[in-house]
């Protein structure tokens, strides 16, 4: 028997050092299942991988967090337009719960009322293909639009001699309208960050 949800909205600044330990240890189980190399941005009690999110909507249960998404306000380029959005990401639920209620959809659910009052055109999210079946929903029930064939080139989070400062990847990108209509997010393929993915 699931024990009963509960969702939490903070601002980054709203975290206490126990808050970031406490993820930073979801994060690792969570990301560390599918190999060592994905939990190591997580040691030492940091609770982000690549760019730092403003916002979180952390989901608990009576056994701790549950499951985690990030938001981080910037500028992507579609194409060759520069677009402001609310990139979604750092998306995570506890292995036990897989497939069990705690999704990509609820979360942005319960954030999208935030989403609103933030004033940015468009929520935006990369999702590794591996996550279709999480992200599926959101775009049968028209809440977002879920584009294939996009590529998306971010920066590295950090500096390594011995790797490009930029990496492209082939993604599933979630659009979801905000302050603008799905007719106005322009057309492209292509997707520059600026930045490290979220």
């Amino acid at each position: 028997m699931r024990s009963e949800m509960r969702w939490r909205l903070c601002w980054e600044s709203e975290l206490e050092l126990a808050d970031h330990i406490e993820l930073s240890e979801f994060f690792r189980k969570a990301y560390g299942a599918n190999g060592e190399f994905n939990a190591k941005p997580f040691e030492g009690g940091r609770s982000w991988a690549g760019a730092r999110p403003e916002l979180r909507v952390i989901a608990y249960d009576s056994q701790g967090i549950a499951g985690h998404a990030g938001v981080l306000r910037r500028f992507i380029k579609v194409g060759t337009v520069d677009v402001l959005v609310a990139e979604i990401g750092l998306y995570a639920v506890r292995r036990d719960l897989e497939g069990r209620g705690v999704t990509y959809h609820g979360a942005i659910h319960f954030m999208y009322p935030t989403l609103q009052e933030l004033g940015v055109p468009f929520g935006f999210g990369g999702v590794r293909p591996a996550m279709q079946k999480h992200v599926e929903r959101i775009g049968r029930h028209g809440f977002a639009t879920v584009f294939t064939g996009m590529r998306v080139r971010s920066t590295q989070p950090d500096i390594y001699l011995n790797v490009p400062a930029t990496r492209d990847e082939d993604v599933l990108v979630v659009v979801l309208p905000i302050a603008q209509s799905m007719g106005d997010w322009p057309a492209g393929t292509t997707i520059a960050r600026n930045g490290p993915e979220l």
